[in-house]
């Protein structure tokens, strides 16, 4: 059975033609597999909160967090400040910026299929290693394993799912990637409310089970094929031609879009040397300004940190170890519901109301958490707020989550895979991941440091970057809902702002590149 939605060709003037074809349940298979990648970083991010505030852990290798936690004269902001703490949470992040940028040149010699089967092996190595720890530099050795791993996928399965998607269903496709973070993110919640209950080792069974996502993506990675583009850049054509037709149908005009990815790899050889250094020029300045805002405000949603430390956060306004990670249970939940609904809706309400209506509602949340929390947490010698207060502060972050799972979470991996023109593609998403991971890392080092600091005014800290970046979006992002890469370019040009940028630096020979082309 077929959707129609197949790919798109360049025609005279910058417009599109039809390639025909439709979804197949080919394309379906191999991006939903692809996609499961980010089952890796959901469980991760998942796990890694509600096991930093359980007290067999805590005992283990983190013995004075737990004195601190038991004392009734500690700050309750600042119950969990422990810089060794937050850097097993955090270490992860700066080896994926590493390897993020590693991935980038590697895919060229080997594609996306092996840097995806690359990256979960490195992150099932990583969960093991992690799961026999016996002292800190256990921990921190295996986080760095995963992070590695993340880093590898992350630059990889956006963009495999960009360049295999039709692309009128574009936005569908890849915000499946953060779907598969969600439900990671639940079943590492789940996961961690029955493993608090073991005593002793129980964060070990949580740790370990990190091996199993890290097998999905092993085992998938050996039977999906590269992207046409992908072995087109590396000389299989006839590979190339064979994935065309497996993942378009019958109907579809594999040849035509063939011809045309043909083209844009070679243009994009000769624009090969300098990437990087191109990327920088007024040229591209459009795209690096959307590509690297999208991923720099994406961090200062605050929703990272919540996602990653709302267990923490639940036992910080007065919640007990278990009812903390139910929190978390409920809230992961939320996001899975906002993100299946955001993956229906985005390829026809189009990316730039969903940022706004997100934005807002996660600014107003985030205000009256901040609110709560001055006006009762800590107050009169507690070190917790009253329970209704308290159940309130999970209602709102489940808002707040919602409203983030249907805006920022699935569109930050949806917009940079799309917006940079096939010579700069792999270069843009390389510093686009590299430029988040590099920023979650310094985010997850310091959040505790800061809730213990600044106190409910963080989370005012938070809302004041989502003011910032909802004028951002309504000002200066252009509409992509169901645009074929090869006609991005007039997107850009009917900007009010962008046109001059586009209009002055850009003088090409008026050629356009394929929809599926390649980096």
């Amino acid at each position: 059975m077929e959707m129609a939605g197949g790919g798109f060709a360049a025609a005279g003037g910058g417009s599109a033609r039809d390639y025909g074809g439709g979804i197949t349940f080919s394309v379906v298979v191999t991006s939903l597999m692809a996609a499961s990648c980010g089952l890796i970083f959901g469980y991760d991010s998942g796990v890694t909160g509600g096991v930093t505030q359980m007290e067999s852990f805590l005992s283990k290798f983190f013995p004075e967090v737990l004195r601190g936690m038991k004392s009734a004269r500690r700050d309750a902001y600042c119950k969990y400040d422990n810089q060794w703490l937050t850097a097993f949470s955090s270490s992860l992040f700066i080896a994926g910026t590493l390897s993020s940028l590693v991935a980038s040149r590697v895919a060229r010699a080997v594609g996306r299929q092996a840097i995806m089967l690359l990256g979960g092996a490195m992150f099932l190595t990583g969960s093991i290693i992690n799961a026999a720890a016996v002292n800190i530099a256990m921990l921190i050795i295996g986080r760095m394993l995963l992070g590695f791993g993340l880093g590898f996928t992350l630059q990889s399965a956006p963009v495999y799912l960009s360049e295999t998607a039709p692309a009128r269903w574009r936005g569908a496709f890849t915000s499946a990637y953060n779907a598969f973070v969600v439900i990671g993110i639940l079943s590492a919640t789940i996961t961690n409310y029955f493993t608090n209950r073991i005593p002793g080792w129980g964060w070990r069974v949580s740790l370990g089970l990190a091996a199993v996502p890290g097998t999905i993506i092993v085992a998938g990675s050996l039977f999906i094929p590269d992207t046409p583009s992908s072995l087109v850049l590396r000389g299989h054509h006839d590979r190339a031609r064979a994935a065309l037709q497996r993942i378009r149908g019958a109907g579809a005009d594999v040849d035509a879009e063939l011809k045309d990815i043909v083209r844009a790899v070679d243009e994009a050889r000769q624009n090969e040397a300098g990437a990087f250094r191109r990327l920088f020029s007024r040229r591209y300045r459009h795209c690096l300004a959307v590509g690297l805002g999208i991923p720099v405000f994406y961090e200062f949603t605050g929703m990272i940190v919540i996602s990653i430390f709302s267990p923490v956060l639940f036992r910080t306004v007065g919640f007990n170890s278990q009812k903390a990670i139910l929190g978390s249970v409920i809230n992961s939940m939320t996001n899975l519901a906002s993100t299946l609904l955001s993956t229906s809706v985005m390829d026809r309400t189009g990316r730039r109301p969903l940022f706004i209506v997100g934005g807002v509602g996660m600014m107003l949340c985030e205000v009256a958490i901040s609110w709560i929390m001055a006006d009762h947490l800590g107050k009169h010698q507690g070190v917790t707020m009253p329970r209704s207060y308290a159940t309130g502060v999970l209602v709102l972050i489940c808002l707040c989550t919602f409203s983030f799972g249907l805006s920022w979470a699935p569109l930050r991996w949806v917009v940079p895979s799309e917006i940079y023109p096939v010579e700069v593609r792999s270069a843009g998403q390389a510093l686009s991941i590299s430029v988040a991971l590099c920023l979650s890392f310094v985010e997850l080092q310091v959040f505790i440091a800061l809730l213990c600091a600044m106190k409910y005014g963080v989370f005012l800290f938070y809302a004041g970057w989502l003011l910032t970046m909802t004028i951002f979006v309504a000002a200066f992002l252009p509409e992509t809902k169901g645009m074929p890469f090869e006609a991005m370019r007039s997107v850009w040009e009917r900007h009010w702002y962008w046109k001059r940028f586009v209009n002055d630096g850009d003088h090409h020979d008026g050629r356009v590149v394929a929809d599926e082309g390649t980096d």
